[in-house]
């Protein structure tokens, strides 16, 4: 199968690239930094799907940025961008399309109250976030809620602009596989770590900018508590996820659009990654500081199930082997294809 790869010279699209090429696939690269090609650019997406099976769309701006002055930029590189390109395959004929997800267009995860059972709580307040008060209540009584996993048919309820463009690409997708007859398929990343990924920077995710702290010999700085309960999974998990849903999308079959989360099944708290990371880089000890920021989650962790069920994905790198490899500054990613 002949795959382009939007973002595929970035961290997770290099992943995917090697993971495909592995398998016998033929993956192509289109990628700003890699060669200037814009997903933005109606012209240059449609010259590059000459000759393509199915799209595997990792171009995005990702992150919570650095404030609402951001919006702009996310909406024009992920929901524009997103736009162009199922534009150009619903004219070109392409009816295959990958989507990179995110678990961000969940909101909070899933909550229980002993009293009122599975609760949906509003956003936190800013005044509980800056007297320390981080747990979020049960809109019904006030009670402390006991979290668990978030399943896939779970209400969606962005909570910042990067959630926001990511929920839009999805309903883009929805759309263009019902006007087309196309199969779409949205992987929802949880929080995706591992060799190649990007540092020194506010779009980061949190793996990143600890490692980087790491590496200058500072403590990793934790917001909150550390207490915030994430699933941590490895960019070759997410590779291979890619892979075997891009298989599967090679059959074709009915068309409509489908989610799957991709999570490792075994969730973290942040302190305890910034401790792992810390001890596995043999640096100073994390530093909790109780700092906040207005649209970050207290936590969302991933139910897989229905990715294992149907496709038969296994996630196969633990959590202490990559908190490792990351330490290590090992980059397992293989040159990109052509």
């Amino acid at each position: 199968m002949r795959v382009l790869v939007t973002g595929g010279a970035g961290f997770i699209g290099s992943h995917i690239v090697a993971e495909l090429a592995g398998r016998g696939h033929e993956p192509v690269v289109f990628d700003l930094a890699e060669d200037g090609r814009d997903v933005r650019d109606p012209a240059q997406v449609r010259r590059a799907l000459a000759g393509i099976d199915a799209v595997c769309h990792q171009a995005a701006k990702v992150g919570l940025g650095k404030d609402f002055g951001d919006a702009p930029d996310y909406v024009a590189a992920n929901d524009l961008g997103t736009a162009v390109v199922l534009a150009a395959m619903a004219e070109t004929g392409v009816r295959r399309l990958l989507l990179a997800g995110s678990m961000v267009v969940y909101g909070e995860g899933r909550y229980e109250c002993p009293a009122h059972g599975v609760v949906r709580p509003g956003p936190r307040a800013e005044a509980d976030l800056r007297a320390c008060r981080f747990e979020p209540r049960c809109p019904v009584c006030g009670a402390d809620l006991s979290p668990g996993l978030v399943t896939e048919d779970a209400p969606v309820d962005p909570r910042n602009v990067y959630a926001t463009t990511k929920l839009a690409q999805e309903h883009l997708a929805a759309s263009w596989a019902r006007a087309t007859g196309g199969r779409a398929v949205s992987l929802r990343y949880h929080n995706v770590y591992g060799p190649g990924m990007p540092r020194d920077t506010p779009y980061a995710g949190v793996a990143a900018l600890f490692r980087s702290s790491l590496a200058r010999g500072e403590a990793p700085r934790v917001f909150e508590d550390g207490g915030q309960r994430r699933d941590f999974v490895h960019v070759r998990d997410v590779a291979s996820a890619n892979a075997v849903a891009l298989e599967d999308l090679g059959a074709l079959g009915a068309p409509g659009f489908t989610a799957y989360n991709v999570g490792s099944g075994d969730p973290r708290t942040v302190g305890d990654m910034a401790k792992a990371l810390a001890a596995a880089c043999a640096g100073p000890d994390p530093v909790v500081t109780g700092e906040y920021r207005l649209g970050d989650v207290r936590h969302i962790t991933a139910d897989s199930a229905r990715l294992r069920r149907e496709l038969g994905w296994r996630p196969v790198v633990p959590f202490a082997a990559g908190m490792a490899e990351l330490a290590a500054g090992t980059d397992a990613a293989a040159p990109a294809a052509p």
